[in-house]
């Protein structure tokens, strides 16, 4: 089931903290970045340290593992 794109109101701002490196054309829209990371099993990059979020592995196996 695709989303429904809508304007973010955020979307200045959102793209000015962004983390991601990732080419995406989610980035700034974290509503749908969110969604669409939690349907893959995945959390988003700003979830990780700069060093982690550049492999690409956003995971929660990674997240998780920062964190003990």
């Amino acid at each position: 089931m695709k989303m429904m794109r809508k304007e973010c109101p955020n979307i200045e701002i959102n793209l000015r903290d962004c983390p991601c490196t990732y080419p995406c054309d989610l980035k700034g829209r974290c509503c749908e970045c969110v969604a669409n990371h939690r349907a893959h099993n995945e959390l988003p990059a700003c979830f990780f340290p700069p060093e982690v979020e550049r492999t690409y592995d956003r995971s929660f196996r990674r997240f998780i593992s920062l964190h003990r």
